[in-house]
């Protein structure tokens, strides 16, 4: 059954679509009682401050995605996009789950799908990682690939549509899964854990955009809680997000994939919300493995390249912070763990074969990160 469709499509009898309906109906409501359970064994994921000269009055802490337990940010838009789909009558207990993913959405979703027996396959270009591929693999999930990024949504309803399954659609669905109100949402989380630091209230929340959802939920919460906390997006290279955003054109596309995984895309995705975006900034590719690397370096943080496109944004906005004579906050994800990225943003020569050379922003950053001055 496609993301559209509903039980009362089929034709079936009055009396036996009653009776499955019946049946399903039960099956439904103890497979949303087993994904909230997954929600209720789980503690939130920590906030881990990076540590600045105290005479700067500046903050910064990284939300820690990567304890989920399927290991990244994804998990909670993973939960959320099965959730929504029970509760809208969409999965079914005989229902193949697909979903397009360039690896850790399909990851959690994989997890889920085995929580509830049901088959599961991602549908990702043939660059995903390996460790992905694997962690989808573990959770009994099974990978079908494309050579292009932007071939994979057509593909992934195709095999919804053959199999009578779901297509998730991590990219049209994620702005609206997730309650943006709160509900123990990501912003809400964020906030309840700065409640007792010197700036609870932080200067700005910086985020990538993969689906866009993550910025939707964050940039909303922000307005309807009236809160002056500014949201910047950042985007890797070939990304089409702030290219779209600059120019005010929302069916912009690059026709290039981004090599940072999990963020960046060849479209402007249908969840991204341009209007709650306060700032985006364009990060080279080789600039975020920069970054990733020297977090690990100061703080022992092993994380993926999506996290170095981050925390490239946050130090941006730290000097300018120091050159304006500001004090406050700012809040970012650590999304998710570097083991991932062994065989390729920890690997030399990956990326020198990828033509990226980060040691040309190392002095910018340190620079950044000790003396509180951008270069450049």
């Amino acid at each position: 059954m496609s993301a559209l469709a509903h039980p009362a499509d089929r034709s079936d009898t009055p009396i036996t679509a009653a009776r499955a309906s019946a049946a399903d109906r039960d099956w439904v409501n103890r497979a949303v009682r087993t994904v909230q359970a997954d929600a209720n064994r789980s503690a939130d994921t920590h906030l881990i401050p990076l540590q600045l000269p105290a005479e700067w009055g500046i903050e910064v802490y990284l939300k820690d995605e990567s304890t989920h337990p399927t290991g990244s940010l994804k998990h909670r838009l993973a939960r959320s996009l099965f959730l929504y789909g029970l509760c809208n009558g969409w999965i079914h207990r005989d229902s193949v789950m697909v979903e397009a993913s360039s690896g850790s959405t399909a990851v959690s979703e994989a997890y889920f799908a085995r929580l509830l027996g049901l088959p599961f396959v991602a549908v990702m270009p043939r660059s995903t990682s390996r460790r992905k591929v694997e962690l989808i693999e573990r959770h009994g999930g099974r990978c079908e690939f494309v050579d292009e990024a932007s071939e994979m949504y057509a593909a992934a309803q195709q095999i919804a549509d053959r199999t009578g399954g779901h297509y998730l659609d991590q990219f049209t669905y994620a702005e609206r899964v997730t309650d943006w109100r709160g509900n123990n949402n990501i912003a809400q989380s964020i906030f309840e854990q700065l409640s007792m630091e010197p700036h609870p209230v932080p200067t700005w929340i910086v985020v990538g955009a993969g689906t866009g959802g993550t910025s939707a939920t964050i940039g909303r919460y922000l307005r309807y809680r009236g809160l002056s906390t500014q949201l910047c997006v950042v985007d890797p290279e070939n990304s089409a997000f702030y290219q779209g955003w600059r120019r005010g054109d929302l069916e912009l596309e690059t026709g290039a994939g981004s090599r940072i995984e999990g963020i960046g895309r060849p479209r402007v995705e249908p969840s991204f919300q341009p209007g709650v975006v306060d700032r985006m900034l364009c990060v080279p590719d080789a600039a975020s493995l920069a970054a990733m690397h020297l977090l690990r370096e100061r703080t022992g943080l092993s994380a993926g390249g999506s996290t170095g496109t981050n925390l490239f944004g946050v130090l941006r906005l730290v000097c300018e912070m120091r050159a304006a004579g500001e004090r406050g906050s700012i809040v970012t994800l650590l999304c998710d763990g570097g083991e991932r990225y062994a065989d390729t943003y920890y690997d030399d020569d990956w990326v020198a074969g990828m033509g990226l050379d980060p040691s040309s922003y190392r002095q910018t950053l340190e620079h950044a990160l000790d003396a509180g001055e951008w270069l450049g």
